[in-house]
């Protein structure tokens, strides 16, 4: 038996803060108590916070470390090794590793088969050596031709936790300005603009060809696989409405106001960027996700692309939206976890795992000072 007793601790419950010690043993949260304890040999935390452990559904770290510089890849292993840390630093106990599946232009990093990540993180998991909890995530880009082919390895590893529908499609959903998806792809891929508009032009040709028999295709599987599933960038009503009827449990990056009321209407969990909250506003000029706080409509946050920024986001909630830090650790913990099925962690209760992220305050900025995944200090 292993037991390690955390005290004179703030600690963020589901509707409230106390000072308090709270009891990890064999990996689970064993007993909360409040004031002082007579434990011999309990870890004093100094007054700092105790958080449930993050739970990120969306991150594309992975494939920052996969492939750190245009067209250079490193070995998969060390970048999961890398990611994993980066993850453990930033609190995140629970990881989603979203890995894209398909490029309808067959020339980026999702046109190639990522299949390899399944047998590391089995290889780490068994050495000991991965700090969290890692699932997977799949994003299927559906107009591309390969959608299907790529994510074959994926389809019953029991890993696989969530599929994404995704449509970049310039003039649609996240790039609908088309201004934006100019700038992107001319600046972030190094398109001309002739090569541009000639993928505006044939844009609708896939669509009809591969957008919708994958869509169909996907949301079936999930459902026959009891998988979850997720929209993105949704952005009409008809969207939402589509989403519903597809059987998805989230809407992820809501693009408008309207669209994220309507899915919050519809019972879907709503899923923000965090990097969005820290910045402000979004990268690609859609609905700002503090304001979708302040709507009541922002169910979870996402780290995205910055790990740490879903710490800070929870705090910028609490001091720009009006959330308890209760509400704001709720949209980085048990929302997202509850949303793709995991029932037994994100909160601080008897029972669950006992993951807690140790937190103390600088200036106005959460710091982390230690991390805890199944009673097992990480980081």
């Amino acid at each position: 038996m292993t037991e390690l007793v955390l005290s004179n601790a703030r600690i963020v419950l589901a509707g409230e803060v106390i000072r308090g010690s709270v009891q990890l043993r064999d990996g689970r949260i064993a007993g909360i108590a409040a004031g002082g304890t007579g434990v011999p040999g309990a870890h004093d935390v100094e007054g700092d916070h105790l958080l449930p452990g993050l739970v990120e559904v969306h991150t594309d770290n992975l494939e920052r470390h996969v492939m750190p510089r245009p067209k250079v890849s490193f070995p998969m292993q060390g970048a999961v090794q890398a990611h994993d840390a980066e993850i453990a630093a930033a609190g995140i106990t629970t990881v989603l590793d979203a890995i894209g599946v398909g490029d309808p232009y067959g020339d980026g990093f999702r046109s190639r088969d990522q299949s390899a990540l399944l047998e590391v993180l089995d290889r780490l998991e068994a050495a000991g050596s991965l700090r969290v909890d890692h699932h997977v995530h799949v994003r299927c880009e559906l107009p591309a031709p390969n959608a299907l082919e790529l994510f074959e390895p994926f389809q019953g590893h029991r890993r696989l936790r969530l599929i994404s529908l995704m449509d970049h499609t310039p003039g649609q959903r996240q790039w609908t300005d088309i201004e934006h998806a100019r700038v992107y792809y001319t600046g972030k891929k190094g398109w001309s603009d002739a090569k541009f508009a000639e993928e505006v032009r044939v844009a609708p040709q896939r669509q009809e060809r591969y957008a919708e028999p994958h869509r169909r295709w996907f949301a079936d599987f999930a459902r026959s696989r009891g998988v979850a599933l997720a929209t993105h960038d949704d952005t009409t009503l008809a969207h939402v409405d589509e989403a519903v009827r597809l059987g998805a449990s989230m809407s992820e990056f809501p693009t408008t106001l309207a669209a994220a009321r309507h899915a919050k209407a519809q019972g879907l969990a709503t899923v923000a960027g965090a990097p969005n909250v820290v910045r402000g506003g979004s990268h690609s000029g859609n609905v700002s996700a503090l304001d979708l706080a302040r709507e009541g409509v922002l169910d979870a946050l996402s780290s995205d692309y910055v790990p740490a920024s879903l710490l800070m986001a929870a705090w910028l909630l609490r001091r720009d939206a009006g959330f308890s830090l209760p509400e704001a650790m709720a949209v980085v913990s048990h929302h997202p976890a509850r949303a793709c099925g995991l029932d037994d962690r994100g909160a601080i209760e008897p029972g669950l795992r006992a993951d807690v992220v140790r937190v103390r305050e600088v200036g106005d900025q959460p710091v982390v000072r230690e991390v805890y995944a199944r009673g097992r200090r990480v980081s």
